[in-house]
């Protein structure tokens, strides 16, 4: 039978060594998995807020939750600007997506 091959589809050879990259050094690091969320002017202290603090998702959790708390009780002196109050709905309206996600997974939630 002979050989059918396609454009572009020459041989092709690969090396694959899973425990190599496992087991080489990134910065100092052993791991299977390397999260670079970005440069940090205190990565120490990044590292340590995550470690004994929380994740970013528990930190924005708490953040949203105290702006509803703010929303519900503010009163503006002079009316809202059309784009401070779509600000202001586009918020709500990802913190209500966010508590429903939230439900889902039988968290307790607060609602805009």
């Amino acid at each position: 039978m002979p050989m059918f091959k396609l454009p572009l589809s020459g041989d092709v050879t690969q090396t694959i060594a899973p425990w190599a990259a496992l087991f080489s050094p990134f910065n100092n690091q052993y791991s299977a998995i390397t999260v670079n969320l970005g440069r940090s002017s205190a990565p120490a202290v990044e590292e340590e807020v995550l470690a004994e603090v929380g994740s970013y998702g528990k930190q924005l959790g708490r953040i949203g939750d105290a702006l509803l708390v703010l929303l519900k009780h503010f009163r503006p002196e002079t009316p809202l600007a059309s784009d401070e109050q779509e600000a202001i709905d586009a918020l709500k309206q990802m913190l209500d997506e966010i508590a429903t996600i939230k439900e889902h997974h039988r968290r307790e939630v607060l609602r805009p």
